[in-house]
């Protein structure tokens, strides 16, 4: 692994070389205002940008690896964007705690951060693509900053304050973290906010038992007190003109909040795509049937043009149209209930 020091206007980043890492690409240290941050580059840089920031607890390789791991996604994505992998606040792999002196962040300062980090790298505007937790500092990077941000592809997004029932929850969450650590109770919760019924009955759960054994559960406590303390972005979702794709599990326990999300958008910006037999991390549970959604997302609001190996002349295509019509995406028409990933060529069109 080689490491370099790379020198920004007074600034420090550590950029390591990450062959053997999921993504293959580039690791940078990115200095903020906020505290240093982890992000993981994919591709290449002077194409447009793609951003992504994972729920809590999760670092964005156990977060998006199975969707980025697809072929089809890298097909559908690398050709024309570069990744930004942007992870919370001591959240990757391996990371240090946190210091106790340095201050806990908001909401708001994870989004301040997020900008940040956009500005470091010399980004002025993006495509985000977050997962609950992730979904809400993305949505609130969109409202801070409206003109840097083109469109969202939420997955599972949660936008209202908790309700009572879940700040007690959270606030026993937290405060279990705190004083135990990692106990079984706290990852069966955070597993249970993950996945739907059937994934609870294979290998994932005891391969995400290991991924929350392995994280820093200190930095972990720090995100979920952000996004705990969250406010209410209700107001400001009429007022949201980026292009937004929210993809919810149906056995998510937020189905009700991407609903609502939808429900209070302007119907020309949103669409809601709703993946049966799945829960909330759609990424990794059913990556397959976020794959067709997103290319005609894209496609239809001009963010790319498919590439050549993405042939619709081709029928084995997973992304080719012969099973779902392109005037299925119309900011007018989304309103689609995909089937699980077996049957997902069958799509069921319903009003939104």
């Amino acid at each position: 692994m080689d490491e370099r020091l790379n020198m920004d206007e007074g600034s420090v980043s550590i950029s390591l070389d990450m062959d053997s890492s999921p993504w293959g690409g580039q690791e940078h240290m990115v200095p903020t205002s906020f505290g240093p941050i982890s992000v993981q580059i994919l591709g290449d840089q002077a194409k447009p940008a793609l951003i992504t920031y994972p729920d809590i607890a999760l670092s964005s390789v156990s977060c998006f690896e199975g969707f980025f791991s697809c072929p089809e996604a890298s097909s559908l994505l690398l050709h024309n964007f570069c990744i930004y992998h942007i992870d919370p606040p001591g959240h990757e792999p391996g990371a240090s705690q946190i210091p106790d002196e340095q201050p806990m962040p908001s909401c708001d300062d994870l989004a301040d951060q997020v900008a940040e980090v956009l500005d470091y790298f010399g980004i002025y505007e993006v495509i985000g693509l977050g997962v609950t937790g992730g979904a809400y500092v993305l949505m609130l990077l969109a409202l801070k900053y409206r003109e840097r941000v083109l469109g969202l592809i939420l997955v599972s997004p949660i936008c209202q304050a908790p309700s009572w029932t879940e700040w007690i929850y959270n606030k026993a969450l937290t405060s279990l973290i705190y004083f135990c650590g990692m106990t079984n109770f706290v990852k069966e919760s955070l597993l249970q906010r993950y996945f739907g019924q059937e994934a609870r009955e294979t290998e994932i759960m005891g391969t995400y038992g290991r991924v929350l054994d392995e994280g820093q559960t200190h930095n972990i406590m720090r995100f979920m007190q952000a996004i705990h303390q969250r406010k209410d972005l209700t107001p400001g979702l009429r007022k949201l003109k980026c292009r937004t794709l929210i993809i919810v599990g149906e056995q998510s326990p937020f189905h009700f909040e991407a609903r609502h999300i939808s429900n209070e958008m302007d119907r020309r910006y949103n669409a809601l795509i709703e993946v049966q037999a799945c829960g909330s991390l759609v990424t990794e549970e059913q990556p397959h049937s976020m794959l067709v959604p997103i290319e005609y997302f894209l496609m239809g609001y001009g963010f790319f043009r498919p590439p050549q190996l993405i042939s619709h002349s081709t029928p084995t295509s997973p992304l080719s149209p012969p099973c779902i019509s392109s005037d299925l995406l119309s900011p007018e028409s989304l309103g689609l209930k995909l089937k699980p990933i077996k049957t997902r060529v069958t799509l069921a069109v319903e009003e939104c």
